[in-house]
Order: C-alpha cells, then structure tokens, then sequence
C-alpha cells in the first residue's frame, strides 16, 4: 500500500509529521515542486519523500490537503482515477469571510469525487485545526478521533487502517450524503477535538 499526501500547507505538513512519527513511507507533493520540500523532509526523516505531483497521484491512497478550489488543477494529472481511494482534506471556505463556500447545495466531497472520475473518496481528516491534527494523537486518556465517510465500504476500510496505523481513533460516519455532510465546512462536526477513551 502506497501513500501520499498532495499539499505541505498546515494541514499537509500536520499529517506528514504523523506519517513521519509513526515511520510510515508516504510521499507528498505540491506545485512548487519536491526541491521547495527538501527542508520538511530532512526535518521528518526518510518516512516523508517529495516528489512530483505526477508521482504522487500514482499512490494507491491519495490524501488531498490543499485548498479546495485546487482539486480542478490535481484532477488535470489524470483522466481516470480508478483503483485510488482519495481521502478527500479539503474544506470549501470563502475566505473572504471565512464562510463556508456556496456550492449550490452540493457536498464538497461529491464535487471532488465528480471531478475524479473513478476514484473511490473518503472524507477525513478535514475537521481538526492542523495544529491540533500535528499534536501526538494517543494520551494517558486514549486516542483522538478522526471521523471518515464514504460510499465505498472498502476505501473506508482502507481510510480508517491508515487512521489508526497513525495512532487516531476511527470512527465511521457512514455514506457521504450521511456522515459527510456533518464533516463538511461549516458542518457539526468542525473542529470539535474528540478522545475516545480506553
């Protein structure tokens, strides 16, 4: 199983730290190219390799971190997305007012997944601040959580193996119309900071 994370802002740069403590390979990438990563990446240790976006939209499990007005541009570097689960990170924000983006009464996830023909999404990882997401997740009290939805039983499967492997608590919300929807900026679910205890 091949990871890699597409964005090195706040929330990109959270997830390849936990990539990196828990020395799971991944590889990220941005449209600066992999020598603007090279500092990141001798700070992490060789869990966390740049490299170009082409290589990074190759991954067996694609995690979106960048802005949500960017997928168009990530969606170009492949015409068929098929066989990826794309673990959709991004909140569609009007940053004018930091409200959530009128999208015409559609999910943000079911615009990306329209504009990744093939790919199985997961929603995840998406309603945390990223410094609470770079924090270590388990404590003497448990784990913190990380919510996930999606249509595919199997990418969500996929999705929650690589929460937990990160040291999170996975819970399922379901299908993206369901559980999603709560995940969406704006939504119930954001930014509230959650343990599961035991």
């Amino acid at each position: 199983m091949t990871y890699s994370i597409i964005g090195s802002g706040a929330i990109g740069t959270a997830l390849a730290r936990q990539f990196a403590r828990t020395s799971t390979p991944v590889l990220i990438a941005n449209t600066r190219g992999p020598a603007s990563l090279a500092g990141l990446a001798q700070e992490l240790g060789s869990s966390v390799r740049p490299v170009e976006l082409s290589e990074a939209v190759e991954a067996d499990t694609i995690i979106l971190a960048m802005p949500f007005s960017a997928v168009a541009d990530v969606a170009a570097l492949a015409s068929d997305w098929s066989g990826r689960v794309v673990i959709d990170a991004t909140n569609a924000i009007n940053f004018a007012d930091f409200s959530p983006a009128d999208l015409g009464g559609r999910l943000s996830s079911d615009i990306v997944a329209s504009a990744l023909p093939g790919a199985a999404i997961v929603k995840a990882f998406n309603t945390l601040p990223a410094a609470v997401l770079a924090q270590e997740p388990g404590s003497a009290t448990g784990k913190r959580t990380i919510f996930h939805a999606s249509n595919d039983p199997d990418a969500s499967a996929r999705a929650a193996q690589l929460i937990e492997a990160l040291g999170y608590a996975a819970i399922n919300l379901g299908r993206i119309d369901e559980g999603g929807r709560l995940q969406q900026f704006g939504g119930a679910l954001m930014v509230h900071s959650l343990i599961k205890q035991g």
